[in-house]
Formats: structure tokens, sequence, C-alpha cells
């Protein structure tokens, strides 16, 4: 029996939440090893190369010169701050917690997108968000866990990479691909260059080679999700990034001992609800400028890049 359409968009969103959520595995095992300033600059450092064949396709001639040069600093810096806190949480916390905290990105793309695209947002979408917000309040449980340093990473990290969408959204098509890619990029590779100097642990070769698979899923992630959006709708194909519980719930029992916490598992779940609302209202053409649905809210980094650039750079040439 064939499958429809958004039923192989679904499977090929949950197939892209796998490698992303192996992608994440990598940098939490590398983690514990090295700091986490030395495997993003090495990832990014080795992302230059698949990176640059993906940027051969730009159909748009031009120098790396941004149009709208202040948005795209802030754009950069956002996504600076969302790699450097993700990679440093993924090492440091409990897979399942960071995750419930990044799941945060949609209803802070919501909140993000009123003084930035303008948006309108009703009494429904506020309430999923403060419903969301006290799934937050769940997994951290101010009093009753010692809120650690990598806890405010992964909530920075949500708000940076909310932000940075917000900001993708509103430029639309001003910015060449090219631009919105690179700047990231450059800017992870330097900030973190410059972090070496402070701490960095002599590597051995496989370790080196390792954060090149980070690269190389984070890549591959990213088509995969491009794939389900041409294929299926966005209603169907955006909540089956929330897979990825499910994948950090069964890498951390088997691969690093973590047990399953019942209020992470239960936060995330009221997180989960509300950014599924969300997105269904959005869906239903609620909102105009559905800046969650469009977002692809897979918490950007300079090895997992928003797959709505890499869309405009893969597009069928005509």
């Amino acid at each position: 029996m064939a499958l429809t359409a958004n039923v192989r968009g679904a499977l090929l969103q949950l197939a892209a939440m796998g490698l992303y959520a192996t992608h994440d595995v990598v940098i939490k095992s590398l983690g514990a090893i090295y700091p986490a300033m030395q495997i993003l600059f090495f990832a990014s450092l080795l992302s230059f190369p698949l990176v640059s064949i993906v940027l051969m396709r730009d159909p748009q001639p031009g120098t790396l010169r941004p149009a709208n040069p202040g948005w795209v600093i802030l754009r950069t810096l956002c996504a600076v701050v969302a790699g450097m806190a993700g990679f440093y949480a993924f090492s440091t916390l409990p897979l399942t917690q960071v995750y419930a905290i990044l799941f945060t990105t949609p209803l802070l793309i919501t909140i993000l997108s009123i003084p930035l695209l303008g948006e309108k947002v009703g009494w429904h979408r506020w309430a999923a968000v403060i419903v969301g917000l006290t799934g937050v309040l769940i997994v951290l449980r101010p009093g009753g866990q010692e809120i650690q340093l990598g806890h405010m990473a992964a909530m920075a990290g949500a708000v940076a990479s909310a932000l940075a969408a917000v900001i993708i959204r509103r430029l639309g098509r001003a910015e060449r691909p090219m631009v919105l890619m690179m700047w990231p990029m450059l800017g992870n590779f330097f900030a973190t260059g410059a972090a070496l100097s402070v701490a960095y642990q002599p590597m051995e070769l496989v370790h080196l080679a390792m954060t090149g698979i980070i690269a190389g899923l984070g890549l591959m992630g990213g088509f995969l999700v491009i794939m389900a959006y041409r294929t299926g709708e966005a209603a169907i194909v955006a909540p089956m990034q929330y897979s990825q519980i499910l994948w950090a719930t069964g890498y951390g029992w088997f691969l690093f001992g973590e047990g399953v916490d019942p209020a992470t598992l239960l936060g995330a779940g009221v997180i989960i609800a509300s950014g599924i609302y969300i997105v269904w209202r959005e869906s239903r053409g609620v909102s105009a400028n559905r800046p969650a649905t469009s977002a692809r809210l897979r918490t950007e980094t300079v090895t997992a890049p928003k797959s709505t650039i890499l869309q405009r750079l893969w597009a069928p040439r005509r």
C-alpha cells in the first residue's frame, strides 16, 4: 500500500530528528572529555568543506556583504550564542532536560513575533505560551534541584535560536542564503577559536573525526527536514521534531546511564502540547505570518543550520 504524502513527510522528519539526536549524543560524549567550545570549534571547522559544496549552488552572485548589516549582525550573534549554549548544555546536562528546555523555542518565537513581525497573538496562543513556560518550571523545579549553568545555557540557546528564526522570517528574501549561512559560521569559528586560548586539550585523532561526524549529521538532518517539508504539510511535519525526546530518553538510558525523570517528562509533555497547539492554530490560518510553523523549529547551531536557508540554496534550478 502506497504511503500518503503526509506520512512520507512525517517519516522523513522522524529520520531527521534521529540524526539530530545522534548529532547531540556525539556532542555529549565528547563533552565529557573536552571543553564544549573546543568541540564546537573543530565541528565548525570541519563543517566548512561540506557547506562549501552546498554554497556552490547559490544562484545569486555577490559577496558576503549583507544588505541589512544590523539584522545580519544581530542574527549572527544569536547563532553564536545558540551554538555555544547548546553545545555546553548537551555536554553538562541529561539529554531529556536539554531537549525539554529547547522545546520552548516555538513558544519564544510566538512572543518575539509580536515586536519583530507585527504579529497579533490572540488569547489562545498566549494561553499556550503561558502553559508551555509553566512546563519549563516543572522541568527546572526551582528549589527541588540545583539550577546549574547548563540549565541557563539551554534557556539562553532557546531564546537566541528563536530570535534568529524570527529575524530570518523578517528578512525574507532580502538577504542571500550564502550571507545568512556564512556569517554565523564565521562568527562561531572566530569566537570559539578565541576560546581555545583559555581552555584547550589535545585531541585524539578518533575524537577529531567525531567532530566531523557532528558536522555531517547536522547537514544530513537539515536536508531530510527539507525533503520532509517538501513532501508533507507543515502542520503534520513540524510536530515530529518532538520525537527527539524519545531518542533522548533511549540514548540517555542506554549510553549515559541517565534514569527517566518523571518531572522532566511531565514538563516536556506540557511544553510539547503547547508547541503543537500553536502550530495547529497557525496551520488553520489564524496567523498570517505563521512564524512558528515556518521557522523549522530545530534549534540552530553552526553544525545544524536552519533548513529554511538550506532549502533556498538547494532549491531546484530552473
